[in-house]
Parts: C-alpha cells; structure tokens; sequence
C-alpha cells in the first residue's frame, strides 16, 4: 500500500479465479462502485491497482469486496516468489490433469460418433458413460465460473461454454432415454456396414455427444497452454524477487541476531559477512569489501567499499566483513523501486486491452441472444429441432 502524490492511497492486488477478459470487467465494474474508489484490473497479470481517498476504505473491504464476487485477491505486496511459484504450478498441473484424461475419454467417443464402421449395437451407451466424466468434471472449471457469474448476474465466456456443454449433453441423454436414438438396424457384410436409423418425430435421435467432449478438450487445452504462458512472463519478476535477502543479522544489545530481512527498520546495524547479500539499503559503518552489484548495473567488476560508503540491497558482498546501518528499508529501498517499476509495467493496460475489455462487456450476453434468434428462425423456417438446436449450439460455441 502506498500513498499517491493528490494525499490518496494505492493498493495493488493478486487475484485468482479469472478466466476471460470479462471476469476482469466484473470485478473492476464491483470495485469502481464503492465511493471514492477506482480500479484498474488486468486479466493478463492478474492483477487490480486501486487507487483510493484515504480514509475512504481499507484494504481488507477491497479483497472483501473481490471475494464476494467469487474471486481471490490479497495484497501484491504480500505475495511472495514461493507463493506465485506454488499457486502457479498447481493451476498447471490442474489443467494438465484435466485434459489427460478428458483427452483419452473423448477419443473413443468422437471416433465412435464420427466413423460408422466402429458403431456397435447400443453404442451409445457406452459413448454416454465416457462422456459424463470430461463433461462435468473435466468441464467443472467452465461450470464452477459460470454458476458463480450467475449467482452475481454477470455473464463471461465460462457462461457460454457452460450452457454451449450442458446443452449438448443433456439433448444428447434425452435423445438416448426418451429419443430413438437406440433403435438402430444392421445390414453389412466383414467388410462393409450400412446404418439406418429409425428416427421419431422431431428428429430426436441425433445425439451430440462428441460435441460436448471436443468442446471441453480443446477448451482445456486453451487454458492449460494459456497457464503455462502464464507462468513464462511471470517468470521475470519471480525471478527479480528471488534476488532480495530473506534474512538479517542485526547487533542488538550487543549480540547478533538473525531475523527476516522484512524486520529490519530504519536505523538498525546489520552485519553483512562474505557471500551474503545485503539485506536493504544503507551506509558501511565498519568494515572493507568488494560487492558485486551487476544486478543493479550490469557492471562485472566489483565495487570497493569502506566506511562511509553507500550500499544498495541485493548487492553481494564478496570479501570482507562489513557492518552498516540501515537507511531505507521495505518499500523505500533502490530493489523495491524497481520491482514497482516492473510491476507497474505489466500492470498496465495497453490501449487495445481497454477495448478489449469493453467489448467482452456485451459480447458475452449478445451472443446468447444470437443463439437464441438463431434457434427460432431455424425452426420457424421449417427446419427440423435437431438443426435448429445444432445451429444454435455452433453460436454459442
């Protein structure tokens, strides 16, 4: 949390749950209603920068506010390389699971759907059975997001996904059930196999199974490869983290004493020995070495040092042993600065991102009224249920 130069307050948020660009607009249309609040969220990084009247509202409210939407967030500044790493990984490896073994269920039931000769007597069955897992549990991520958009009256392309599998799935139980979609009568020789199927009223006996399962592989194959891109740009900044100190050893009431570099305060002596890094930023009060500072410069030769010399954190000490006092400490430091900069950069949205943003606002809900439109005109048309019904599950998918 920081203050802005107009006396306001600027919080940075982690969130978790988003799956589009208007799962961003949700949240950023429910932070910018609380007074005296705008928010800025960015499907790409993850992330919201709110800016705020002081006084007005408190960090807690905001992730408060984030979570009653159906979301994650806690504050950027809380979150550490492990954390990203481990919540990164595991949404990876989710996905990957997910589509394994989505992608071997779904295998027999498209081929089954698609090539004739395969087609044994009650297939159908069978291709339901394989479907019910990638369908609802496979698909779970698209349905969880849905529901919980429905609950808050939104809409985003999880919304479409979901209703696009439901209801391929549930045409395809009833055609199987209730349908005639069973009633099939063999004429084939070993080499040959011809089909005809016996169709009720209505054209009930077409199922959509394989629509359902593709739908949900190559949907999850989407996210798992968008994940892992993910998980690459984020990879920088991870990585400009990891560089910062986790411990210090400060000289309290004459004695040593190791702590967590987050601890250290303006004004406290540190000792800094050959190899360790240098905890934060100050001025060498004892003590002579060399550090290498090409994180910060990119310089290869090392820097000498001696008493009155200042000192940026991350820098390495090389050879001797050094005692400094701190000057700025947290995010006042030189590698805090940066890390700011950094963030800040992936943080902002480009131009076409915003109308991207905007556009993901009414295409969800336009489309489903297009699949809507779509389905009457075929069917007043003259075209049978099953085409209008495919028709309109093309729109919506």
């Amino acid at each position: 949390m920081a203050a802005t130069k107009d006396s306001g307050v600027q919080v940075d948020l982690s969130l978790t749950g988003m799956s589009c660009n208007a799962c961003a607009a949700s949240i950023e249309k429910g932070l910018n209603k609380l007074d005296g609040v705008t928010a800025a969220v960015n499907f790409a990084t993850e992330s919201a920068r709110i800016n705020f009247a002081s006084g007005a509202t408190t960090p807690s409210a905001l992730i408060d506010t984030v979570t009653s939407l159906g979301y994650g967030a806690r504050l950027l500044a809380d979150t550490t390389p492990e954390m990203l790493d481990a919540e990164t990984n595991q949404r990876v490896t989710m996905l990957l699971t997910r589509l394994t073994i989505s992608v071997v269920l779904a295998i027999p039931v498209v081929l089954l759907s698609m090539v004739a000769n395969l087609e044994f007597k009650n297939w159908q069955w069978f291709a339901l059975a394989l479907s019910t897992p990638v369908v609802t549990w496979g698909a779970w991520p698209f349905h969880r997001a849905a529901l919980m958009n429905l609950r808050h009256r939104a809409t985003t392309m999880d919304t479409l996904i979901s209703i696009g599998i439901v209801a391929a799935t549930s045409w395809s139980v009833w055609a199987i059930i209730w349908g005639d979609a069973i009633e099939m009568t063999y004429r084939g020789s070993a080499h040959t196999m011809n089909m005809s199927l016996k169709k009720m009223a209505g054209d009930s006996s077409h199922i959509y199974l394989e629509v359902a399962v593709a739908v949900t592989v190559f949907l999850l194959a989407g996210r798992y490869f968008e994940a892992r891109a993910k998980r690459r740009a984020g990879d920088a900044l991870r990585s400009l983290l990891a560089l910062g100190a986790r411990h210090a050893t400060i000289i309290k009431d004459g004695e040593e004493q190791t702590i967590d570099a987050a601890l250290v305060r303006v004004g406290d002596v540190i000792v800094v020995r050959p190899g360790e890094i240098i905890p934060t930023d100050g001025v060498i009060e004892q003590g002579a070495s060399a550090l290498d500072v090409s994180m910060l410069t990119g310089e290869s030769v090392p820097v000498d040092v001696k008493p009155g010399s200042v000192v940026t954190g991350t820098t390495i000490n090389l050879t001797g042993r050094l005692i400094m006092r701190a000057t700025r400490v947290g995010a006042e430091t030189t590698f805090a600065q940066i890390t700011r900069l950094v963030r800040d950069a992936q943080t902002t949205k480009a131009p076409v991102q915003r109308l991207a943003d905007r556009v993901s606002g009414v295409f969800v809900p336009t489309v489903i009224l297009l699949s809507i439109a779509t389905f009457i005109g075929w069917f007043f048309v003259g075209s049978s249920t099953s085409d209008a019904f495919t028709a309109a599950v093309a729109v919506l998918i």
